[in-house]
């Protein structure tokens, strides 16, 4: 057993972000400001859109991208219950409805024939969310989207270097949202970035992400002299600060690193836990590029005497972080309650909400700790099988 616990998740933060916050606090721009504007010309470059605007979260990002759009009060948002509850909440938060549709049990990413069968006349977009890093199959989604005339939001927050079909991810819906949360495949501990190539789009996420003012705060205040704002939206307060960008403008820079780290440490995995009564990850679809965010195994449970809580309680007890993602959105309490949801409504994603477990997967870890999330897994489930 190890000496120390390995805290799921943590990031790797080099001296050049170290050094980079410090000269922003000397330099006096701490809230938005110049590394904003850096962060978001590097990223969308990265992606290949037009627009790119830094936002506080992911969350924010999927909340103001559907304001932008004009989602309202009687509108219904198609996305998957296999997610973090930001997806769904961002919906409830613009008074539209979430209406969710089941996953593929192999890729948990939605099926989009399963979203053709939940579009009324009350649909106005569908959220795919890239789970884990896996592309979602975007051309049948686009098709639907396209002939129901429906928005599309990439939720992109575990996908950044993910391709499908060529093109990046979070440049093939209307609108993508990524996040720089501090479990993320680059981090700024707390972070998200909307991308589009829409104008009519990015002037008003650019314009509601500050207060609905006509002007930038940084640019107010710059040496090109004082400028007058008007309110022109009711808007948020979802700026990002120079603070994070400082981390992000580096972080972004050693994705590709970071990539390959993280592919090593996959192989590993793959390779010790085929012959246990788990499911590892499938491989990447052809013609995508799976962004390696987060390992998951799904434990067999008809091959094991105890469920999966009790496998990762197990497992912290050997000192090895874990994650679930996710516990299915339609079994929680607000979601049940609120639109009447049994457990049994999407099979699929309660499938995987009951069997799903995350390892430790970050560039951070070390030859050992990757052996001692081996040894410790292999441990457990030897001492529970059947």
């Amino acid at each position: 057993m190890r000496d120390s616990f390995l805290v799921f998740g943590s990031p790797i933060i080099e001296e050049p972000e170290i050094q980079e916050v410090v000269e922003c606090l000397r330099s006096g721009w701490i809230s938005t400001g110049p590394r904003v504007g850096k962060f978001q010309e590097l990223f969308k470059a990265y992606i290949g859109t037009k627009y790119a605007f830094a936002l506080n979260s992911c969350t924010a990002g999927l909340h103001l991208s559907m304001i932008a759009a004009g989602l309202k009060p009687g509108d219904e948002v198609i996305t998957t219950p296999m997610t973090f509850a930001a997806t769904a909440n961002s919906v409830v938060h613009t008074g539209a409805t979430p209406v969710f549709a089941d996953v593929d049990r192999t890729t948990m990413n939605i099926d989009p024939k399963e979203i053709e069968k939940k579009i009324t006349e009350k649909t106005r977009a569908i959220i795919p969310v890239h789970l884990c890093g896996r592309p979602c199959d975007m051309d049948p989604i686009m098709d639907i989207a396209r002939r129901h005339k429906l928005l599309v939001i990439e939720d992109a927050a575990h996908a950044i270097e993910a391709v499908y079909k060529g093109k990046k991810i979070g440049a093939i819906g209307d609108i993508g949202v990524f996040s720089f949360y501090v479990t993320k495949n680059i981090v700024t501990g707390e972070g998200g970035m909307v991308t589009t190539s829409v104008e009519e789009y990015a002037e008003k996420i650019e314009t509601y992400g500050l207060h609905g003012m006509s002007r930038g705060a940084w640019k107010r205040f710059s040496d090109e002299g004082y400028k007058h704002y008007q309110i022109v939206f009711p808007g948020f307060k979802y700026n990002m600060m120079d603070i994070q960008a400082a981390m992000g403008i580096h972080q972004l820079g050693r994705i590709n690193a970071y990539y390959s780290r993280r592919q090593e440490i996959w192989k590993r995995y793959d390779e010790a836990f085929k012959n246990f009564p788990v499911e590892i990850p499938a491989p990447a679809e052809p013609d995508t590029k799976h962004a390696l965010h987060l390992y998951t195994i799904l434990v067999k449970l008809e091959d094991l005497t105890c469920d999966r809580d009790a496998i990762q309680q197990a497992l912290h007890k050997e000192n090895i972080g874990t994650g679930i993602h996710y516990i299915a959105l339609h079994t929680h309490p607000y979601y049940r309650d609120t639109y009447g949801y049994t457990s049994d409504d999407f099979p699929h994603a309660l499938y995987i909400s009951d069997r799903t477990i995350s390892l430790p997967l970050s560039a951070k870890l070390t030859d050992q700790d990757v052996q001692d999330v081996i040894d410790a897994v292999t441990r457990v489930l030897n001492r529970y099988a059947k």
